[in-house]
């Protein structure tokens, strides 16, 4: 049982100074608000003051729940690119599979990411968190003690299941911890730690395969995992609004949840990122396979739509939150940048170790820039946006900065010297640390408490939905690339040879003047791919603009924007 709350420990909002007390709260919908950028804090209705019984944490309480927070999404993010493929492969002997060990972790989380607001709304935040934290655990486990290829694939779908509530929960129990203006600081921190998990995977996971065996990149989730149960199991957790008894939720949860609108959201995801996975690869494009998912994915998406209509707010995703224009240009603006950062994390240990020739565990110390600054310039922004008050700049810049260091990266070649890519490895981090937090603190601004964990939910997804997009569109990139290139530089190579080998393995076949070709080819389809970031950060960077310019130090309307 949670323990009761320290009062030493506890701030109610009549104790806490003027400037903490302009919170989010937020007012009623009006239809006198402004659709543009900027808005008329005088001409907007007075944002409803938090009850005397709203609570804040602080001090050594606050720090245990952001110590648990930033560990279960470490793990979650570690947990993505830690996977020792090679070694499974060979165990196994599973080569086919192995586009599912990946997919199939990709397509759960996002296929239940929605759902996941509907649970945060209705039930405690904190038990909510440790629910999914629990199947995240009981998934590595199953991982772990895989005995098959089809038993792993299984435990990569549950720990998809698992961790797409975990994002949207840490920033649903950071919303009920503290007020607005001190958010983004604590974003930014959970934002910037986490990342240290997708960077660092690769590197984790040599070490433990060398060292150890391939399934402790799965055991190691559960000692931290039991820290952190321990540390969330006995403290209690404030919500931003009170929750109903769990028994009176589940007389009406199936009816909450629109289980319906999940059961048509699901298969049109499910079949749009498998076309997009396959399409190309294993399938070509013009397939009945391929072609006939589309239509599915398409045809379902429609009936959907038709449906969430109709439900109107009882629906899973509402028209009347995802419509706001904060909402959907969040979304848009974050699946584009985390589209592209995910990308970018996948392939730059490829440049090292396939162009450069980097050891796994060198390229994991060759990126260390960009994680360093991305942690750096996260915290930073965190702070500024907390004290000037206003996201949009940050996000403006951060999508610059991040388009030019990819543009930057897309002229890298074998002989690029050091300085070069540890230069455009800053600009990149720098950017992503200022452009991550922003879509997050504009959607918690600008709504009410009771439809935020709905709405983050959705900014989660359009996160999961755009990492798949973007590595699919990635992979096909680089293989078309491949077998384009290979017979212009290097006509006495098999372009699939080379492909079945790897990014690394090439290099054990070849030899001479053909490894040499290859590399170069190697190094131009990368460059490619960094095309491809470049434009999704320019992407992201057109449609942060309507987000809006808006002061999080001032009550704020909830408005159509």
């Amino acid at each position: 049982m949670a323990s009761s709350t320290p009062p030493s420990l506890t701030k109610k909002v009549s104790e806490i100074g003027p400037e903490e007390s302009k919170d989010d709260l937020s007012a009623p919908p009006s239809d006198n608000s402004q659709a543009g950028f900027y808005e008329d804090p005088k001409s907007a209705p007075e944002a409803p003051q938090p009850t005397q019984d709203q609570e804040w944490v602080s001090g050594f309480k606050l720090l245990t729940i952001m110590t648990a927070v930033s560990l279960v999404c470490l793990l979650m993010l570690l947990d993505t690119s830690i996977i020792a493929i090679p070694k499974i492969t060979n165990d196994f002997h599973s080569l086919p599979d192995v586009g599912w060990y990946g997919s199939g972790y990709q397509v759960a989380s996002a296929v239940l990411q929605p759902l996941t607001g509907k649970f945060y709304s209705n039930f405690n935040s904190n038990w909510t968190f440790l629910a999914f934290f629990a199947i995240f655990e009981l998934a590595s486990l199953l991982c772990g003690v895989a005995n098959s290829s089809k038993m792993l694939i299984v435990g990569r779908v549950v720990a998809g299941m698992g961790s797409s509530g975990i994002t949207n929960g840490a920033f649903t129990i950071i919303a009920g911890c503290v007020p607005m203006a001190k958010r983004p600081a604590l974003i930014g921190f959970v934002t910037a730690f986490s990342q240290l998990g997708l960077i660092t995977g690769p590197l984790i996971g040599g070490l433990l395969t060398e060292y150890t065996t391939w399934r402790w990149c799965f055991y190691i989730n559960l000692p931290i995992g039991g820290f952190v149960a321990v540390l969330l199991i006995f403290i209690h957790v404030p919500d931003q609004l009170p929750k109903p008894p769990p028994l009176a939720v589940l007389k009406t949860l199936p009816e909450k949840l629109d289980l319906t609108g999940f059961a048509l959201f699901a298969p049109a995801v499910i079949q749009l990122l498998l076309a997009l996975q396959w399409g190309g690869i294993t399938y070509t494009w013009n397939s009945a396979k391929i072609i006939g998912l589309f239509c599915g994915a398409g045809g379902t998406f429609a009936v959907f739509l038709a449906w969430d209509y109709r439900k109107g707010d009882d629906a899973m995703i509402p028209f009347s939150t995802m419509g706001k224009r904060t909402v959907w240009s969040s979304c848009v603006t974050y699946g584009l940048f985390m589209g592209q950062l995910f990308t970018v994390s996948y392939y730059l240990p490829i440049y090292f170790q396939g162009v450069k020739g980097a050891s796994p565990t060198m390229s994991g110390v060759y990126v260390l820039p960009i994680i360093g600054f991305h942690i750096l310039a996260g915290l930073i922004s965190g702070v500024l946006i907390g004290k000037l008050g206003y996201y949009l700049p940050f996000s403006v810049l951060g999508s610059l900065l991040v388009a030019i260091a990819n543009g930057l990266l897309s002229t890298s070649s074998p002989g690029t010297s050091t300085g070069r890519w540890v230069g455009y490895q800053i600009i990149g981090g720098v950017g992503r640390g200022l452009g991550m937090q922003p879509p997050i603190i504009a959607i918690q601004n600008t709504l009410q408490p009771a439809q935020i964990p709905v709405a983050m939910a959705l900014l989660m997804f359009s996160q999961a939905f755009g990492g798949a997009l973007f590595l699919s569109f990635s992979d096909t990139i680089l293989t078309n690339s491949l077998k384009t290139l290979l017979p212009k530089y290097s006509p006495s190579v098999d372009p699939q040879a080379v492909i079945n080998a790897g990014a690394t393995g090439f290099r054990t076949i070849l030899q001479g003047a053909d490894l040499v070709n290859v590399v170069v080819v190697y190094a131009k389809s990368v460059d490619r791919v960094f095309y491809l970031t470049a434009g999704a950060a320019v992407g992201s960077f057109m449609s942060c603009w309507f987000m809006g310019f808006k002061d999080i130090r001032k009550k704020q309307t909830v408005s159509k924007a």
